[in-house]
């Protein structure tokens, strides 16, 4: 699912690809998508975004003496499982295109579109973050490390520290493949309490006696795991694209797979923790492990594998109809009418719940999904710590 820094590639993306362009009209919601009607329309405006953890927040500013005259209209997304921008040509739009943006005449005309197809992602109008989620992992650094380490008493970290880092009052912007990724650097085990992986941290200061350069050397040679909370979502932005997931072109996917250490890597083994995601990791799992919990050791490419090996891999882009039907089998489509009210930020709120074994699940109508050729920007390295994004 997007995490962290898929959202930030999203509202870059955005910005590059929206940045030249002037779009009219009325705003496009899909029939079937529960979500709210959109209700802006004006007869010239521009697009904008800026993300912050997990959520995306689009701009839309009407041009000096557009029509009717009103204020910008700011909603905020939050992408779920599968939720993405495209930019495509207006007679063409992308399967799953939920909320449509169409540019202002000459042609060719073009749409901006919020693409979902498993239709866990949500917006809301107001532009306002949603209340309790913490500082951003990538963006709001100080305040994000400030906020955890002031916070230590809270029951969440109580916890195996692998739950915690799902928590996103605390870790907004971290998901599953961020938080396998960090705690395999470090060597932490992922069921290890997290209040005794962080303590540590309240006392770590460097000498004073280094100087400033040493301090930066030693920060960098050795860093701990809040300082990983924001490094390691800032590798995946530098890789550029649109990071990890199905809507990822080739390219993009084999750089990602290439920089990942753990998550899903031939070797590694994995436990699900009490919220039914699956962790990988190396070696010990630590002391809270769920009892009776089976340890599953990630195959060799070409060993034959089961079928809940192959729901844990990273999907690679979707390339047939078969494939895109395979996956849908391994997870019943919900909408969000579906979904429980009030699902708690400690669990992680764009994961729909996984399916008791043993449980047979419905049939879905199957369709063939054939991506559609997208128009996207170059992107550039993330902005220095403690920048907005525009």
């Amino acid at each position: 699912m997007p995490e962290g820094p898929e959202l930030h590639l999203a509202s870059r993306f955005v910005n590059e690809a929206c940045g030249g362009l002037v779009f009219s009209g009325c705003v496009e919601k899909s029939p079937i998508s529960r979500n709210p009607e959109v209700p802006f329309e004006s007869s010239a405006y521009h697009i904008s975004a800026s993300a912050r953890g997990k959520e995306l927040r689009l701009t839309l500013s009407p041009l000096p003496g557009a029509q009717p005259s009103r204020e910008p209209l700011a909603l905020v997304f939050r992408f779920g499982m599968s939720g993405s921008f495209q930019l495509a040509p207006g007679d063409a739009l992308p399967a799953h295109a939920h909320l449509r943006f169409y540019t202002a005449p000459p042609p060719p005309r073009l749409a901006l579109c919020f693409v979902d197809i498993r239709r866990f992602g949500r917006w809301d109008i107001g532009g306002e973050w949603q209340p309790g989620r913490g500082p951003c992992v990538l963006r709001e650094y100080e305040q994000f490390r400030e906020n955890v380490l002031r916070n230590l008493a809270d029951k969440a970290f109580d916890r195996p520290i692998c739950e915690a880092l799902l928590d996103q009052r605390f870790f907004n912007g971290i998901g599953n493949y961020l938080r396998a990724e960090i705690l395999y650097r470090l060597r932490i085990p992922p069921f290890e309490k997290a209040r005794t992986v962080l303590e540590a941290l309240q006392q770590h200061k460097p000498s004073p006696e280094l100087t400033l350069s040493q301090k930066i050397r030693a920060k960098l040679q050795n860093p701990d795991l809040l300082e990983l909370c924001h490094s390691v979502p800032k590798e995946v932005v530098q890789l550029g694209g649109k990071g990890y997931g199905q809507e990822s072109g080739e390219e993009d996917f084999a750089a990602f797979r290439a920089w990942l250490q753990c998550y899903g890597m031939a070797g590694m083994s994995s436990l699900r923790d009490r919220h039914g995601r699956t962790i990988w990791f190396q070696g010990d799992p630590g002391p809270l492990a769920p009892k009776g919990g089976k340890s599953r050791k990630k195959k060799p490419k070409g060993a034959s594998r089961d079928p809940e090996d192959r729901m844990e891999d990273p999907p690679p882009p979707s390339k047939s109809p078969s494939r895109t039907r395979r996956a849908r089998r391994g997870h019943p489509e919900q909408t969000t009418a579906q979904q429980p009210e009030g699902t708690s930020l400690q669990e992680d709120p764009e994961v729909p719940p996984v399916a008791e074994k043993g449980k047979r699940r419905g049939r879905q109508a199957t369709s063939a999904y054939h991506k559609p050729q997208s128009i996207k920007a170059d992107t550039v390295s993330l902005e220095p710590e403690g920048t907005v994004s525009p």
